[in-house]
């Protein structure tokens, strides 16, 4: 098994889960890639779609699980490439108002997604996607969703670094993931 890991805009530091999934999934010897897009603080489609191909062509993509975070989620639903295993899309900012950093990935593709299997996490509070988006997202891919009550924007201010159900999801022990 392979993972990507798509940051998004201003990239996730030290404390945030994406940094520590990284970290364990690596310790038990698992191929990762969780590259710095360029320009995380002024995103820009073309750059990063770019940059996700180039992370796709090494990766074996039949067995890669694909997670992203907030603008990351955006970014996955445009790529219409090489398909994976698995995406988890947690907290997709809402996908049709052009508002900084997200200008330009905006609208997002809808009921498309380059994935066998994709899999929703959103917060019920989440301040840059109401719960009624969040699930009209997903249920555009048909995809499951998993909610997280009082999450804010599943990031480091709302308190997500150590992410146990999210370890057991992406080693396929675990079938949904709870805050």
């Amino acid at each position: 098994m392979a993972y990507l890991i798509i940051h998004g805009a201003e990239g996730s530091g030290p404390e945030h889960w994406q940094t520590w999934i990284a970290g364990r999934l690596r310790e038990r010897g698992l191929e990762v890639s969780y590259p710095e897009l360029p320009d995380a603080d002024a995103p820009r489609l073309d750059r990063w779609l770019a940059a996700l191909h180039d992370e796709l062509e090494r990766l074996p993509a039949a067995e890669t699980t694909v997670l992203c975070h907030s603008i990351g989620s955006l970014l996955w639903l445009h790529h219409d490439g090489v398909e994976v295993a698995r995406a988890l899309l947690v907290a997709p900012p809402q996908p049709d108002v052009e508002v900084p950093p997200a200008v330009g990935f905006r609208p997002a593709p809808r009921g498309r997604s380059a994935a066998r299997e994709t899999r929703f996490v959103c917060s019920t509070d989440d301040p840059w996607c109401p719960p009624e988006t969040s699930r009209s997202m997903a249920e555009a891919l048909g995809a499951p969703i998993d909610w997280i009550e009082h999450g804010g924007h599943i990031n480091t201010d709302a308190g997500f670094g150590p992410w146990p159900t999210l370890e057991a999801w992406c080693l396929v022990e675990a079938e949904r993931l709870q805050g």
